[in-house]
């Protein structure tokens, strides 16, 4: 009876010991699966976050709608809209700025049919180069990696102008003319301003919406700024186009010298409405990983 009894509390020993180190070795396991999961996530983690921001830098391109306001558009619409195609730069700065640079090419056209000053007739189209260069400031910080940004953007640059009108189907410059008998300059300086939104669908690659204005130094855009000069000593074709009431059905007379032709007191601008696309070139950690490996042969 006492062998029974022995061997009874030796096999319930066996089994709390048993139970006991299949316990130690669950929460051993699950101490070191918790750790490996918290390994693999740091490690994911610093994956993500390894690019440094300063020095990713970007390709761009855009095109979209372009539009001019000044002395003979009174406001928005779209019979007069144009084109515009972009190509640019961007450098990344912090985490949320980005330095930008832009050459883009754009059409603008105003006309004063249908407006309240009709009877002066007067109507240009121009295509303008302008260069920029700016800052980029963005909602989300770059190593948070979104897939959606919005910005805010401004910048300063130049623009080259070159009004133009139509007569009797032949399209002539309008500045070399002096229709006001002022020789304007035509590269006044430009300032650009506003906002847009980036969606990044591939690790290169990311599409977005932009709208911008860009103030000009200058109220000639148009070839419309002050009033209608005097007649003396200029030729023909400058008066024709400097006064067009002549050419209305039934014909008006023509302005007196002195009479208002635009409004000086504000500067003309126009705008884009521009679909962008980026790609990534490289990284500034990138190059200079390259240029280590190229030194140490």
């Amino acid at each position: 009876m006492f062998f029974f009894n022995t061997k009874v509390s030796a096999v319930s020993f066996c089994l709390r010991m048993v139970k006991l180190l299949y316990t130690m070795l669950r929460s051993y396991i699950l101490k070191v699966s918790l750790a490996l999961v918290g390994l693999l996530n740091l490690t994911a983690e610093a994956q993500r976050r390894k690019v440094p921001a300063l020095g990713v830098l970007h390709i761009i391109g855009g095109t979209g709608l372009s539009y001019y306001m000044g002395d003979l558009r009174e406001q928005i619409d779209a019979k007069n809209m144009g084109a515009h195609l972009a190509l640019g730069i961007s450098y990344r700065l912090t985490e949320r700025l980005v330095a930008r640079g832009e050459a883009r090419v754009y059409s603008i056209s105003g006309s004063q049919a249908g407006t309240r000053n009709k009877f002066n007739n007067l109507s240009f189209r121009s295509r303008n180069p302008d260069l920029y260069i700016g800052i980029q400031a963005e909602l989300f910080k770059f190593s948070d990696e979104p897939k959606i940004n919005p910005y805010v953007f401004g910048g300063v640059g130049l623009t080259y102008i070159t009004p133009k009108a139509n007569y009797q189907g032949q399209w002539y410059s309008l500045a070399p003319l002096q229709t006001e008998g002022v020789a304007y300059a035509r590269t006044p300086r430009i300032v650009t301003a506003g906002i847009g939104v980036s969606w990044q669908f591939d690790k290169r690659w990311n599409v977005g919406l932009e709208l911008s204005d860009n103030f000009a130094n200058s109220d000639y855009l148009d070839d419309v700024s002050g009033v209608y000069p005097n007649i003396d000593g200029r030729s023909e074709l400058s008066i024709t186009l400097s006064d067009r009431r002549g050419e209305l059905t039934p014909p008006l007379p023509p302005n007196d010298p002195g009479n208002v032709r635009g409004n000086p007191k504000i500067k003309d601008s126009y705008g884009f409405l521009s679909l962008r696309v980026g790609y990534l070139l490289g990284t500034r950690a990138k190059r200079v990983e390259k240029r280590k490996t190229r030194c140490s042969y």
